[in-house]
């Protein structure tokens, strides 16, 4: 079983290519810059006994797409596919450049829509598979500030409940997670008063780990989640807009 984790080297990332490794899936860490940190997730895996390979791609590009998951065919038959990999801009709308507007929705819309088309074409083969994206909070409510990453997180809950659908009949399932405020470096420009405010407005009164959003993954792509598609699950510490 093979599990392809698109930008495995960050937070979130890397916390799922641990988790789905316990769980006994062999992990195509994909990475488009931090190589030394997509090779310490390798590592930590092989550490546990599982098995993994750090897989640059820059998953905006069709042809990094293509030879990701031609990479990960190596490690076996794709089972699961995480879309994780992300970028963000915090500021006005009116003062990004196109270039900052192309980057985030290459990365969080278009890299999901890619790497889900690519990973279908084997998973519909074989009649099984599953695909999990990973929201965010902000593509449920939008962000102040973050027009162009809000918008791109919806369409990416937009492509998980159109994808359940379309795939639904091959057997594969399409979920989504929507995360709230986790402690990753895409946060780390927060201010403490910031994060203060926001684990005041957390019914659960703090900031989630990344752990906390790779348990909800592998329910997902877990047998427990059998009768499960189309769905978002957010994790969120009850965090309401």
């Amino acid at each position: 079983m093979v599990a392809v984790v698109t930008g495995a080297s960050g937070g979130i990332g890397s916390a799922v290519a641990l988790r789905l490794a316990r769980d006994g899936y062999k992990i195509a860490v994909n990475y488009n810059s931090d190589e030394r940190a997509a090779l310490d997730v390798v590592e930590k895996i092989k550490s546990i006994g599982g098995q993994a390979a750090a897989i640059k791609a820059d998953i905006s590009r069709e042809e990094d797409v293509i030879r990701l998951f031609n990479e990960a065919e190596r490690l076996g038959d794709l089972e699961v596919l995480v879309n994780n990999a992300g970028v963000s801009y915090i500021g006005l709308l009116q003062d990004m450049a196109l270039e900052d507007i192309e980057k985030v929705i290459g990365v969080d819309l278009l890299g999901a829509v890619l790497c889900s088309k690519e990973a279908a074409k084997e998973m519909v083969k074989r009649k099984r598979g599953c695909i999990i994206n990973v929201s965010s909070m902000w593509g449920e409510v939008g962000a102040s500030c973050e027009a162009v990453y809000s918008a791109c997180k919806a369409g990416v809950i937009g492509l998980t409940k159109a994808l359940a659908k379309e795939l639904g009949p091959s057997g594969i399932r399409v979920n989504c997670v929507s995360p709230g405020v986790i402690n990753t470096k895409m946060n780390a420009e927060l201010n403490e008063e910031t994060l203060k405010e926001l684990r005041e407005e957390t019914p659960l009164e703090r900031i989630g780990a990344p752990e906390d959003v790779a348990e909800a993954v592998a329910f997902l792509a877990s047998g427990r989640a059998s009768f499960i598609t189309g769905q978002v699950l957010p994790v969120n510490g009850g965090f309401t807009v």
